[in-house]
């Protein structure tokens, strides 16, 4: 079992920078995949990036691509989401999710998800 927390969310101006951190808890988390997914008000939920469980291979939306850097402290049983040159097209709830089997970018294949963590940024 992995229980996830996301945090860091908050209000930023166009073009600011936010970091979201995700922690978790659970022994097998180090060995899961874990993806970065957010959802705008009446829009589907969309992949953001997702990072393999040794941090080796990362993988990113075309939206965010060169913005934003998604990284993990296995130590620390935590995943982040640097989050630079925001947009307002970024406002959305961002969650983390993880799974034990390699990463993907489909949400259907995560079994593990956190409540969330609103980020707004204005224009």
């Amino acid at each position: 079992q992995v229980q996830l927390v996301e945090s860091g969310g908050g209000l930023v101006q166009d073009g600011g920078s936010l970091r979201l951190s995700c922690a978790a808890s659970g022994r097998t988390f180090s060995s899961c995949a874990v993806g970065w997914f957010r959802q705008a008000p009446g829009k589907e939920r969309e992949f953001v990036a997702f990072i393999t469980w040794n941090g080796g291979n990362t993988y990113y939306a075309d939206s965010v691509k060169g913005r934003f850097t998604i990284s993990r402290d296995n130590a620390k049983n935590t995943v982040y989401l640097q989050m630079n040159s925001l947009k307002p097209e970024d406002t959305a709830l961002y969650y983390c999710a993880a799974r034990t089997s390699g990463p993907s970018p489909s949400r259907y294949a995560y079994r593990y998800w956190g409540q969330g963590t609103q980020v707004t940024v204005s224009s």
